[in-house]
C-alpha cells in the first residue's frame, strides 16, 4: 500500500506498534525523578528531553500533542487547560506593548474580552475588520504584526479566504492565528492554506464528550517554542494527563461523529431555509470559501418577528439551553441572552448581532427527532 492513510486510518491506529497498550497509559503524576546527578543535570541544562514536571511536559499530554499536530499539518503542537488557555498563550507570546493586532469582527466573546481587557492596557493596539477585509484589503495588515482570525466566526457563522488572507499577512510580516475549532482538521486545514497558527477549543468537537475543558495550538516547531518557553511555563495553564486522555479517546471518533453532525446540519439547511419563519440560516457549507471541506453541526437562524423565542426555547425537549457546543447533546443559545450578558466588553453588543438569532449546536440524537423537536417548538413559538 503507498500514499499517507487516510485521517480516519490514522486516528484509529494503537498507541503501540505490536505488544503492548492500544490507549497511552495515563502519566498521573506532578513531577519525574532521575537515575542519577548526571542525568538531571542534563535535563536542567537542556540537554536531554526527558519528562521533568508536569506543569510543561507530561508523556499523556504530549501523546495528544502529537495527534493534533499530524491531523491538522504542522511540526508541533502544544496543549493547554482550556481554549481561552491557548488563545491567552498564543497571543501573549506573539505581541507585546507598542504592536498591533487585527481581529476579525464577531469574534468569540472571551477571545474579545481578552483583547479589550488585557492586551488593550498593556498597550496593544486592537482594531476589528469584517472578514472579508483580511482576504480583500492587499494592505488591511500593513504594520499589523498579529492577525487574530475564525473561520467560520462562532455566532454569525461568517468566512474567511484563508490563502488571500494569509498571502496578504505574508506581504507585511503579519503572523497569522486562527481558532479552527468549528471546522476541525477534518473539514479545514489552515495551514496548508498559508496560516502561521492553529487553536483549538478543544474541549468542543476534538473532545466530542462534553467532559473536557481544554485548548491546543499548533504550528511550525519555532513558534510552538516560543510558547514553551514563555507562556506555558509562566501562565501555568497546563493541560493535566487524564483530560489529555479523555481527549485522545475523543479523537479516535472524531471521523464518524463529525460526519454525523454534517448530515444532520444538512438537514436542517434545507428544511429551515423553506421555513417562512425563519429569514436567514448560518451554516457554512463545502467550498463555501476555499479550504473549507464541510459542514459542522454548529449554524445559526434568525427568526421572523412573530416568533416568540423564549417559548421556542422553553418548548424544546431534545435541546438544553447552554454554552458551549460539539458534544454529543443538542443545545441552543439564543442571542438575545448573550445581548444581556453580565460583564466588561460585549462581543455581541459590540458587533451588532442581531436579538433575533439562534445558534443551534445539532448533537449526535436522531436528526429526525430532532427536526420534530424544533418544528413542534416552532409552531408553539408562533404568536
Amino acid at each position: 500500500m503507498t500514499g499517507r492513510p487516510s485521517l480516519a486510518t490514522r486516528l484509529a491506529k494503537p498507541w503501540s506498534d505490536g505488544a503492548g497498550p492500544i490507549t497511552p497509559p495515563i502519566h498521573q503524576t506532578s513531577l519525574f525523578a532521575f537515575d542519577d546527578y548526571a542525568a538531571f543535570e542534563a535535563r536542567m541544562m537542556g540537554q536531554s528531553a526527558e519528562p521533568l514536571y508536569s506543569r510543561v511536559q507530561n508523556p499523556t499530554v504530549a501523546a495528544f500533542e502529537q495527534m493534533m499536530a499530524d491531523l491538522e499539518g504542522g511540526e508541533a503542537a502544544v496543549a493547554f487547560a482550556s481554549g481561552m488557555g491557548a488563545i491567552s498563550a498564543t497571543v501573549l507570546a506573539l505581541a507585546k506593548p507598542g504592536d498591533r493586532v487585527a481581529c476579525v469582527e464577531h469574534v468569540y466573546p472571551d477571545s474579545y474580552r481578552l483583547l479589550e481587557r488585557v492586551l488593550r492596557p498593556m498597550g496593544v493596539e486592537v482594531t476589528y475588520h469584517p472578514p472579508q477585509a483580511f482576504a480583500e484589503d492587499p494592505d488591511l495588515l500593513k504594520g499589523v504584526t498579529l492577525a487574530y482570525l475564525e473561520s467560520p466566526t462562532s455566532m454569525v457563522m461568517e468566512v474567511i479566504d484563508l490563502p488571500r488572507a494569509a498571502e496578504n499577512a505574508r506581504r507585511h510580516g503579519a503572523l497569522t492565528v486562527l481558532d479552527n475549532s468549528w471546522a476541525t482538521p477534518l473539514h479545514q486545514r489552515p495551514l496548508e492554506s498559508g496560516i502561521d497558527v492553529v487553536v483549538h477549543s478543544a474541549s468542543k468537537y476534538i473532545s466530542g464528550h462534553s467532559d473536557t475543558v481544554a485548548g491546543v495550538v499548533v504550528a511550525s516547531s519555532q513558534l510552538i517554542a516560543r510558547l514553551r518557553d514563555l507562556t506555558l511555563p509562566l501562565l501555568g495553564a497546563k493541560l493535566a494527563p487524564f483530560e489529555a486522555w479523555l481527549l485522545v479517546r475523543g479523537l479516535r471518533t472524531l471521523v464518524p461523529r463529525m460526519r454525523m453532525h454534517e448530515a444532520t446540519a444538512n438537514l436542517f439547511v434545507d428544511r429551515l431555509a423553506a421555513l417562512p419563519q425563519v429569514t436567514r440560516v448560518r451554516s457554512p457549507g463545502p467550498n463555501s470559501t476555499p479550504g473549507l471541506s464541510g459542514r459542522s453541526g454548529l449554524l445559526s437562524i434568525e427568526l421572523a418577528e412573530g416568533v416568540d423565542i423564549p417559548r421556542l426555547a422553553d418548548a424544546l425537549q431534545h435541546f438544553r439551553l447552554g454554552v458551549s457546543w460539539g458534544g454529543f447533546e443538542s443545545l441552543i443559545v439564543p442571542a438575545a441572552i448573550t445581548l444581556r450578558q453580565s460583564g466588561e466588553k460585549n462581543a455581541a453588543q459590540r458587533f451588532g448581532v442581531s436579538p433575533r438569532l439562534v445558534r443551534l449546536s445539532l448533537g449526535l440524537e436522531d436528526a429526525e427527532d430532532l427536526w420534530a423537536d424544533f418544528a413542534q417548538a416552532l409552531e408553539a413559538a408562533a404568536t
